[in-house]
């Protein structure tokens, strides 16, 4: 899947910075992520995406999947489904195994689609 690596630049800007708030994800009345340390990425015209360290995720309740893609300023993109009882998300996490330079603080973290869990809260941390 791989081609070239990009570098973020002007016409495709890049930040990553430590999100002010607590992030919480839910499915199906479950919490899926809790954390206080979610790293928030803007890239280009996208909406912001917060990603959550691999450690604040209940990883029981993933399941890995055969989706990837690959996207030129990050690298290849694994998937995983969210499975709680009956209630399945597809492919609704997505995580950057091994990043590229550029982006490498998302290492070790996860992203939520927000159409395929019932929420992704942000709050404060307070």
């Amino acid at each position: 899947m791989q081609s070239k690596a990009r570098i973020p630049g002007p016409d495709h800007p890049i930040t990553i910075t430590s999100s002010p708030l607590r992030v919480v994800v839910t499915v199906a009345g479950r919490v899926v992520a809790d954390t206080r340390d979610a790293l928030t990425l803007n890239e280009a015209d996208y909406p912001p995406v917060q990603y959550i360290p691999r450690n604040d995720v209940d990883m029981s309740l993933l399941e890995r999947t055969d989706h990837a893609t690959y996207c030129p300023y990050k690298g290849d993109c694994a998937y995983y489904d969210i499975r709680i009882g009956d209630a399945r998300s597809a492919n609704a996490v997505w995580t950057y195994e091994a990043p590229y330079a550029a982006v490498a603080k998302i290492k070790d973290h996860l992203a939520f689609y927000s159409d395929r869990v019932d929420a992704i809260e942000e709050v404060s941390k307070q």
